[in-house]
């Protein structure tokens, strides 16, 4: 993403062409073109080396010279991309300063991170894709953190120890150009401190820290005021807050209270009033609120509908909204900073809205849920059900919004009954739900989706026998433990891309909900899938309980290692099991390989599940 600052003096077609130039006249290697803020240089790496271009006679400048396979300047190490930067960082990881002089980086030591191959079997010899991507319990890279001027020269490197054990967050600069805010946190995550590095000199003042006994996320999407910046933390009430901290670290206020979770911060006026959208008055659906700087909140929108995003005008005087909820397919409004809107937009639909808001409590904390009923359903007869979850920390598929024409329909006009369901760990609760997760990953999880079943099989109109589950990604690793562990209650299922093994995946995730190997062996053992599916009944030759599984070969993200390694625990014990492979398929399949599995997936359950006038259709 190209950063192109309001303030610039160029107009958007100059730049545009200025970037098609560069692109047209770029190696093969040059990655991540990015503007200074007046739009006079471009910054990018090539061959894992920083440079800048001058936009106007296009000279380049060469900023770092140790580049190699695995020494990276202002190019992410795999971890980092994946987990901090995020990907739609590209990899990119520098950042110019606000006057244009000068670029910070991070500069990534690869070397004693472990390199995980990908085999690509296309072509005749097929080739090998080199990732240094670091396991639970290995190396990560070593981080340095360097200032170099866009004419060259000398590299200034912020005072950290490179050979300590912690991670980076995503830096910001401040207004003045002299200083650049870096949040750190060590390799068990559960305290993060954040600095203020002088850009000159290197040397670095800790200016806020947070501590608490389980993990903590690092501070994303703030907003920046002349004196101080506003963030979102939930260290302190159990639940995500707004606070104020002032840039000299001697000022921390807290602005909220009470129940809000998932927190965007819109726009900060200078009397202090701060908008946000949250989950606060439900936790199936998001509102934009005000909070004023004597801590009164007070909601904005339509608390019966969902609002998916929120933009403010320019002068702050009203905001647009996109928003539905399950009957009121999305519309675009426009509020003032009373609560009084226009519609201005409506998605027209011929479809009538679908699914109703069901819940249920485990342990005193209730979980959301999303039943479609089918066409023409008749409570005197008996229905197959479809589970979709996914059961990730702090990652919610329930939510009170249009879902219109897509995959959920399909069971509807099957005749399978679709529920969508979340399990404490999906954020609904706060921390009370997310920590007790900690160091015991997918275990209370599954205890949560069987309560579910549970649920669904005490319902006059549920075929008891015929409950399905499906999941990607970590909803893979669930829906294995589900159909493997619990088939009493979950019969058949669809797992894609899972985590089998959590020594498998990378440590900046892994870790944070489970500690390391070296310090949490017990829970390793007790949350590994491959020891956990001895209890799995399935054989060859019955049809009453069946897991399909499916992966990329070329998943940079959830290794193919995983299931290769499940299929070898299911082989070993004389299971019946399905598989489908795609190769150089990634996480998430794409293209003919999407439809494919789409296609193959709703065969699995039409052949599983489907049921005509009271009985089975095979």
């Amino acid at each position: 993403m190209f950063c192109i600052f309001t303030s610039m003096k160029l107009n958007l077609y100059i730049i545009t062409v200025l970037l098609a130039t560069f692109s047209l006249a770029a190696s093969a290697e040059d990655m991540n073109p990015t503007f200074s803020p007046d739009s006079t240089h471009i910054a990018f790496t090539r061959d894992n080396d920083l440079w800048v271009k001058d936009a106007a006679s296009g000279a380049e400048t060469r900023l770092t010279f140790d580049g190699t396979e695995t020494i990276m300047n202002g190019y992410a190490s795999w971890v980092y991309y994946e987990e901090i930067f995020g990907r739609p960082s590209k990899y990119r990881a520098f950042w110019w300063s606000p006057d244009g002089k000068a670029l910070a980086f991070y500069r990534f030591d690869d070397t004693l991170v472990p390199m995980f191959p990908i085999y690509s079997p296309f072509g005749q010899d097929g080739t090998l894709r080199r990732t240094h991507y670091p396991k639970a319990g290995e190396r990560n890279p070593e981080v340095r953190i360097g200032f170099v001027g866009v004419e060259g020269g000398k590299i200034t490197w912020a005072d950290f120890n490179p050979a300590e054990d912690q991670y980076f967050g995503t830096p910001f600069w401040g207004d003045d150009s002299k200083t650049l805010y870096v949040s750190r946190e060590p390799r068990i995550q559960n305290t993060l401190d954040l600095y203020a590095v002088d850009a000159f000199t290197g040397a670095k003042r800790q200016i806020y820290h947070e501590e608490v006994s389980t993990w903590l996320d690092w501070i994303d999407g703030m907003l920046f005021t002349d004196k101080g910046l506003y963030m979102v933390r939930s260290f302190e009430t159990g639940w995500q807050q707004i606070y104020y901290l002032s840039y000299d670290g001697l000022t921390l206020k807290r602005l909220t209270d009470g129940p809000n979770w998932r927190i965007e911060l819109l726009r900060a006026e200078k009397n202090g009033t701060v908008y946000f959208l949250a989950e606060r008055d439900s936790h199936v659906r998001k509102n934009v609120y005000k909070v004023t700087s004597k801590g009164k909140t007070t909601p904005l929108s339509d608390l019966s509908m969902n609002v998916l995003k929120a933009n403010f005008s320019e002068d702050g005087k009203h905001f647009t909204t996109v928003e539905s909820n399950l009957k009121t397919p999305w519309q675009k409004r426009e509020y003032d900073l009373k609560g009084k809107y226009t519609v201005l937009d409506g998605i027209e639909s011929g479809a009538e809205g679908v699914g109703e808001l069901v819940s249920i409590t485990v342990d005193g904390l209730e979980l959301p849920g999303v039943m479609i009923l089918p066409k023409d359903f008749d409570v005197q007869k008996e229905y197959p059900v479809h589970v979709d979850i996914y059961g990730g920390p702090d990652t919610p598929l329930v939510h009170d919004r249009w879902i219109g024409q897509d995959r959920y329909r399909w069971f509807s006009d099957n005749g399978i009954i679709e529920l969508i369901a979340d399990c404490r760990a999906s954020g609904h609760n706060g921390r009370a739900g997310l920590d007790a997760i900690y160091k015991r990953l997918a275990t209370v999880e599954v205890d949560d989706f069987v309560e579910w079943a549970k649920w669904l099989q005490s319902l006059p109109y549920v075929r008891a026998d015929k409950i399905g589950v499906e999941g990607f990604s970590f909803g893979g690793t669930m829906t294995t433990l589900l159909v493997t562990t619990a088939s009493d209650y979950y019969h058949y299922g669809v797992a894609g891309g899972g985590v089998y093994d959590w020594k498998l995946y990378d440590t900046h995730y892994t870790e944070r909900f489970m500690s390391t190997p070296e310090d949490n062996p017990e829970g390793y053992s007790e949350t590994c899938v491959l020891k956990r599916v001895k209890d799995y009944p399935a054989v060859y030759g019955r049809d009453d309980v069946m897991l399909k599984l499916t992966h990329g070969t070329a998943d940079d993200n959830v290794h193919f290692q995983n299931t290769l390694q499940l299929i070898d625990a299911l082989q070993k014990q004389g299971s019946a099991f399905e598989f489908m492979i795609y190769p150089d398929g990634m996480h998430g399949y794409r293209g003919y390989q999407h439809l494919h599995d789409d296609d193959a997936t709703h065969q699995f359950w039409l052949r599983y599940l489907k049921i005509t006038d009271g009985k089975l259709t095979r």
